[in-house]
């Protein structure tokens, strides 16, 4: 009876194969992730994306090089499995990466202990993906996003307010940003503030 999506740009996706759809956004339950305030932020990045193509988690290995070229105590988890694992395993032992863990697929019960543990979310999508749920998720949780301006992300994630968006499969402008909240604790925990308040259109 009815296309239902939870982003505009799946609006626009639909319609432009001449097809309406409603949009209905998706929604999580804040109050199950406890806010913290990260004083000081710490090098400790999580990505908890399908390891699948569209969600091109190699940007954010080859990103996190970058930034642990840098800062030799940065740690990354990447909480999720799927078809690239084994890729993504080799690129990091080819790239010499240290305190790098694929931990695989985190139940829902134990999400929030993940983000709690965590402090700068890392997200690579490209021009497949949609709008992601763990953004949200990060936000209600006080991990900053950095994400790649794919798909419907925009939707999410307001620039310079709620997070930091970089062009689609730009590992080197996504370590910059991370970098950049890092040297600027201060705008890290404004941005963090601005995410939590968003939660409530969610």
């Amino acid at each position: 009876d009815a296309i239902v999506v939870p982003s505009r740009y799946l609006v626009d996706q639909f319609a432009a194969h001449g097809f309406s759809a409603r949009l209905i956004s998706n929604v999580i339950e804040p109050n199950r992730f406890r806010f913290r305030e990260r004083r000081p932020l710490s090098p400790v990045f999580l990505c908890n994306r399908q390891l699948q193509p569209y969600c091109n988690v190699e940007c954010v290995i080859r990103a996190f090089a970058l930034v642990q070229s840098e800062h030799s105590d940065a740690r990354l988890i990447v909480a999720a499995d799927g078809s690239d694992r084994p890729a993504l395993e080799a690129l990091t032992r080819r790239l010499g990466l240290s305190r790098t863990e694929l931990i695989g697929w985190v139940p829902p019960d134990r999400t929030p202990a993940l983000y709690e543990a965590t402090d700068i979310y890392l997200n690579g999508s490209d021009h497949r993906d949609n709008v992601p749920i763990s953004i949200l998720e990060a936000f209600a949780s006080g991990v900053l996003v950095v994400s790649t301006d794919a798909a419907g992300i925009s939707e999410l994630v307001q620039h310079g307010e709620t997070g930091l968006l970089v062009p689609p499969d730009d590992h080197r402008r996504l370590a910059t940003s991370a970098l950049a909240l890092l040297n600027d604790q201060e705008l890290a925990r404004q941005l963090a503030r601005n995410a939590r308040a968003q939660c409530s259109q969610f």
